[in-house]
Parts: C-alpha cells; sequence; structure tokens
C-alpha cells in the first residue's frame, strides 16, 4: 500500500507505507518549508528559531512518532512545544495561541489503529493549500533541506494546557447559556472511540452544565472498540447502550475529534449531514450570513441559508477548500458533510467540540420554545434528503479518461445543472449526484441525494450506469487505452 498524500499530510500503515524513513524526510521537508515560509514573511523575528506546535492522539504508535517527530524538528532548528494527546482542533488554536510558524499532528483520524499520519498546519493553525503541498512535495523529492549545526539545534518543550484553554474559549462564545443548558437536566452519552476526546469532550459536557455524562470508550488507550469512523455501520452497540441507558441523546466523536456524529433517544441516528445543518439554522439566528459546505454535503443547508436570507456556498471537497471559500466569502458558518463543524469566531478548522456546543445550545432553545420534545422530533423540524454513497472500479485511471468520461455523462444530461469543480455535480430539480475520482484509488465515488431513498438509490444506479456505459464506449473507439 502505497503513502497517501493530500492537502491534511501524509498517511499510511505504520512499518509499512509509513516509515521512520518517511516519517524523518516529510519532517524535514516540513521543517525547511517553515523556516522559508517564516523568512519570507519578514518582521523582527524572521530569523529566529520557527516554533511548531505538535499533538497526538492516542494511537499505540503516536507517542513514538512523535518522539521522533520532534527531535527531528529540533535537529533541523525548531523549537517544539508538545501538546500530548490533544484533538485536531485543540492543536490548531494552540499553533495560533503559541504564535507558532506551523503545527503538526500525529493522527491518521477515522483510519483504523494499524494507520498513522502527519497532519500538517500553517502559521494560522490552518492545513495547507494544494500550492503549499505541491512545494512541501518538491522540498522532501528534492532533499532540499539539512539538518541545524550544534549551535542552532532548536528545543522541545512540554504544555499541556491547552484542552482547559480549547474548553474556555468555546464557553466564552457569546451564543452560548449554560444556565439554559442546566436548566434542561440533560442525561447524555459520550462515546470516544478511545481517541484524544476522550477526557476532553465528557468534560466540556460538564462544563456546559448538562447534567449527567455517562462515557463510554472514553479511557483513552487508543485501541479502538470498533472501526473509529462514526457513520451508522460502525454504532450499532453505541445506539443500543443509548436505549438501554434512556439517554437525552449521544455525542461520538472520531479519534482526532473533527468530526461530530449524534444519536437521538429512540437510538436512531440524527445523521451525519444534519450536524452542521442544525448549528447552522442555531448560529445564524446569532450571527448571520453566509454559509459553506462542500459538493457532495446536504442540500438541506442551502434550505437553511434560504430560510435565514443569506447565501450558500458550495466549495470542492476537503476541509482546506471550504476554509478558502469561507474566507472568501465572508461566511459565519461552514463544515462538511461529515459531522465536520467550522466557526470562524473561533478558529478555521473543523472542531467536534465547538459543534457539541452549539448544537446542544440549539437542542435547549428548541426545547425551550416549544416546552419540550425529543431530539428525534428536534430532528423532524429541519429539510428531509436522503443520500447514497456509492462507487465504481474502473481498470484504468488517468485524468484524460476521467475527463473524457465525465463529459459524456454531462453530455447526456443537459437538463441538469452542472457544476465541474470537483469532478462533476450535476444538479437536479427533484435531487443531484457529485461524481468525483479518488485519489488513493481505482475508483470514482458517487454520491447522489433526492427526497426519498428510493429515489436517491435510483439515480446512483443510473449514473453508474452511466459511467459504465462512458468506459467502455472510450475502450471501444480506442481512446480509453490510458
Amino acid at each position: 500500500m502505497s503513502l497517501m498524500i493530500s492537502v491534511s499530510g501524509i498517511r499510511g500503515v505504520v512499518g509499512k507505507s509509513l516509515t521512520p524513513e518517511n516519517l524523518t524526510a516529510f519532517t524535514m521537508a516540513f521543517a525547511a518549508w517553515t523556516s522559508r515560509r517564516k523568512r519570507a514573511r519578514g518582521g523582527e523575528d524572521a530569523l529566529d528559531k520557527p516554533r511548531i506546535v505538535i499533538g497526538r492522539d492516542t494511537r499505540p504508535t503516536g507517542a513514538l512518532i512523535t518522539e521522533l517527530v520532534s527531535s527531528t524538528l529540533a535537529l533541523c532548528g525548531c523549537d517544539v512545544v508538545d501538546l500530548g494527546m490533544a484533538t485536531t482542533p485543540t492543536v490548531e488554536l494552540a499553533t495560533v495561541g503559541e504564535q507558532a510558524d506551523g503545527g503538526l499532528i500525529v493522527t491518521a483520524s477515522h483510519n483504523p489503529v494499524e494507520w498513522n499520519a502527519l497532519k500538517m498546519l500553517d502559521e494560522k493553525g490552518e492545513f495547507l493549500l494544494a500550492a503549499d503541498v505541491e512545494l512541501l512535495l518538491e522540498i522532501a523529492r528534492d532533499r532540499a533541506f539539512e539538518p541545524a549545526g550544534w549551535e542552532r539545534i532548536g528545543s522541545i518543550a512540554s504544555n499541556i494546557s491547552y484542552d482547559p484553554r480549547h474548553i474556555e474559549s468555546i464557553l466564552k462564545l457569546p451564543c452560548i447559556d449554560r444556565n439554559l443548558i442546566a436548566g434542561m437536566g440533560f442525561r447524555v452519552l459520550v462515546d470516544g472511540v478511545e481517541g484524544a476526546g476522550s477526557f476532553v469532550l465528557p468534560e466540556l459536557c460538564r462544563r456546559l452544565g448538562i447534567a449527567e455524562v455517562k462515557t463510554i470508550a472514553c479511557q483513552g488507550t487508543g485501541i479502538f472498540p470498533r472501526n473509529p469512523e462514526p457513520v451508522e455501520e460502525n454504532l450499532r452497540e453505541t445506539m443500543e447502550i443509548l436505549r438501554r441507558e434512556s439517554c437525552d441523546f449521544g455525542i461520538i466523536v472520531d479519534p482526532d475529534v473533527d468530526r461530530l456524529a449524534l444519536v437521538c433517544q429512540d437510538g436512531t441516528l440524527f445523521g451525519e449531514e444534519y450536524t452542521l445543518v442544525a448549528c447552522a439554522d442555531f448560529y445564524l439566528r446569532h450571527r448571520p450570513g453566509p454559509v459553506v459546505n462542500n459538493l457532495s454535503s446536504s442540500r438541506a443547508l442551502s434550505d437553511i441559508a434560504r430560510k435565514h436570507g443569506v447565501e450558500c456556498f458550495s466549495a470542492k471537497v476537503g476541509e482546506a477548500n471550504v476554509c478558502e471559500v469561507m474566507k472568501e466569502k465572508g461566511a459565519t458558518i461552514g463544515g462538511e458533510g461529515n459531522g465536520g463543524v467550522i466557526l470562524p469566531e473561533l478558529h478555521y478548522g473543523r472542531n467536534a467540540l465547538v459543534g457539541t456546543a452549539l448544537f446542544v445550545q440549539a437542542f435547549a432553545e428548541w426545547k425551550t420554545t416549544n416546552g419540550g420534545g425529543t431530539l428525534s422530533e428536534f430532528r423532524r423540524t429541519f429539510p428531509n434528503y436522503f443520500m447514497s454513497k456509492r462507487k465504481v472500479v474502473l481498470d484504468r485511471m488517468s485524468k484524460e479518461r476521467i475527463e473524457a468520461i465525465f463529459s459524456s455523462v454531462a453530455a447526456n444530461h443537459p437538463e441538469a445543472s452542472p457544476t465541474r469543480i470537483d469532478g462533476l455535480k450535476l444538479d437536479f430539480p427533484e435531487g443531484w449526484v457529485h461524481m468525483r475520482a479518488s485519489n488513493t484509488e481505482p475508483i470514482i465515488r458517487i454520491y447522489t441525494e433526492a427526497g426519498s431513498k428510493e429515489l436517491a438509490e435510483s439515480l446512483a444506479d443510473r449514473f453508474i450506469a452511466g459511467i459504465v456505459s462512458a468506459s467502455e464506449a472510450l475502450d471501444a473507439s480506442g481512446k480509453g487505452q490510458a
């Protein structure tokens, strides 16, 4: 299996694709990239040692990788601030709080335990844009880096103060009313999947005023009790425990705490697409403004924006892409349909902790206005759409071949409104389909949404057939050999 490289960093299976050699090479490249960027910004401290914040999730390999990476950074002339176990959004906030020149998070997010990764941040605590990743890869490829001399080596210091600081920054948001939340007497189940949220998420819930916080998989062992991606097929046991414990709702995060899933009192999922929808509907009442999601996210956010009289924009898939459009459009709130909420008032990054606070506040206000009610009833107040997520495996993949396939599919549907900034998205009155090639597998991912599950699946079937037909036509014409 090859190393996966994207705007969020490098990712692979430890000991196979993720080795000490490539960890060291990419760390040295990051140190060089950070140094160049620091000098380019200029200022009185331009020639000072770069300052890098590092944190990790709970995976068994995390501590050793952090030691390797921190030592490599120091030997390349960087001063390192080690947060220890920390969520991805906490490292992002700490990068700004420490006035650092960059940040690294040792986490493979929702991947299984044998995976790990380096997520890379700039001086704003944000993921690198594609152009920055290309420059970093060029530095790594050309080995355009070198260790520091003995007189220029950096230091490594520990700072474990950022979990409480992160919580305080959320509690200080003007839209959060802890007295109102406390008055609800909520009984909540928290599932931290033994990841970086194991302690900070339950503590946030208590500080918000939740009356009773029951926890599962919150010991921080890093041995995930299930597939850690917070989607329905992996949450059956959590949903059953919630029903058995008679909780008002459940809060589930992934290992690095940038995705938030919610379970209703009856054990049904609130829906990962609707985490952002509910948070945006609440937050726009406090601070109106444009909203942003990605092209594969639910149309429900656009409906909510229309309700509040604001615009909704869509970006290419990927957190960095969403943040870029949010800045361009001056968005108030945004995120992705995988349960990722981005609140610029706090920082530009997906943050399941701030998402939790916004959601709990939204539900408390709705209950107050309606004289009570359950979370499943609250869910029914939002536009209702159904999604299908499928894929097509192709024998051959190239940019030219994919472009030809998408052009053929689009030409066969002139009645649809097309978007080509990220693969092909076709909007119909009754729903939409988004097709995009995987960066790591010979597949085309197909996302559809419609007003019923049957129609969403029907759309997926139709366009899978369309892709296969276009691919076969290319082969028959002799143009599909690339």
